[in-house]
């Protein structure tokens, strides 16, 4: 099972891409400092995850770790949300209120979505980057925050400048470090590993007994597209989860909204794939067929490399989980 999102660090990331290793490999990089930090990555790419670990992994892990979605406010809201407020600084202040930035003080203040932020936030962040000060809304009085920054953005900050669209100077101040975090239809490899985790998590919350997914099953998950990325994906296993009633998860288990179903979907492509498959030389092989074998293989373990409880889980013979393991075998 994944550690808890407020536990997490990234140390305990583990990956098998040559996009994510280096990911990780920058965080850990940037855990050891306080320069600011973007993430930048597709929506559901893991962003918040990936920035909570950093914090966790970081000299500010007894601090708070305060995430923010900045997209889609008014300015008033924003600035009393982010910087807080005084007692009647407008209409329904009924209290003084702190921000999240003076919530963060000696910790890690996390801005999502900082690409859609309004100009006047903007220069209102860059006041607090380059002298750590503050004002809440509705008052005169100066606070300090000693908070590190880290913010996400699924789009290019380079871009949006060159579009007049954030500051050039605010985007120097914040680029200390970009870290891209790969979509999930890069990381193909990784899919059998992420799903078997989510499942895992998915049925122990449900209190199910689901031990494995059958072939075809497996073949719709490898074949999607995840435009959605993680956050679609663990939705799917979730639902997936709900709707098994045995203990193996099944094709008709599998649903997507009907505009991301799978391109291609086939009870036995997995069968047909396994008898094309090519060698994979530990994990270069990344085809549907290849990834199909390694999830009978970790079935197959599972069941302590018991053949017949392994077939009986995956929903196959004996004989073609034999096939499979020798094909493994040869590699």
């Amino acid at each position: 099972m994944q550690p808890r999102l407020s536990s997490l660090k990234v140390e305990d990331l583990r990956t098998t891409n040559a996009g994510m290793t280096r990911c990780i490999s920058l965080a850990k990089l940037a855990a050891k400092s306080d320069v600011p930090i973007v993430l930048l990555g597709e929506t559901g790419t893991g962003k918040t995850l990936l920035a909570q670990a950093i914090h966790n992994s970081s000299a500010r892990a007894e601090g708070p770790f305060i995430s923010f979605n900045a997209s889609a406010m008014s300015d008033t809201l924003l600035e009393s949300q982010l910087f807080g407020h005084e007692k009647g600084a407008f209409t329904g202040a009924q209290q003084a209120v702190k921000g999240k930035f003076e919530l963060a003080n000696a910790g890690t203040i996390f801005l999502d979505e900082i690409s859609d932020m309004s100009p006047l936030a903007q220069v209102k962040i860059l006041r607090v980057l380059e002298y750590g000060e503050f004002e809440r809304l509705g008052s005169e009085r100066m606070l300090k925050t000693d908070a590190r920054i880290i913010c996400a953005t699924n789009v290019s900050l380079r871009d949006r400048v060159r579009q007049g669209k954030f500051r050039e100077d605010l985007y120097h101040r914040l680029n200390g470090l970009t870290i891209l975090i790969p979509a999930l239809r890069d990381r193909r490899e990784e899919l059998p590993g992420l799903i078997a985790n989510e499942l895992k998590v998915s049925a122990l919350r449900l209190g199910k007994q689901i031990t494995a997914i059958h072939p075809a099953a497996m073949d719709r998950l490898l074949v999607h597209e995840w435009r959605g990325n993680l956050r679609e994906l663990n939705h799917t296993v979730r639902t997936m989860t709900l709707f098994c009633d045995g203990d193996v998860i099944m094709p008709e288990h599998v649903h997507f909204p009907p505009d991301l179903e799978p391109l291609q979907t086939s009870a036995n492509s997995s069968e047909k794939s396994a008898n094309h498959a090519q060698p994979d030389n530990d994990g270069g092989d990344l085809s549907l067929a290849s990834a199909v074998k390694r999830h009978v293989h970790f079935v197959y373990k599972e069941a302590n490399r018991n053949q017949r409880r392994a077939a009986k889980l995956l929903g196959i013979s004996r004989a073609t989980l034999s096939r499979h393991l020798r094909e493994l075998d040869h590699k």
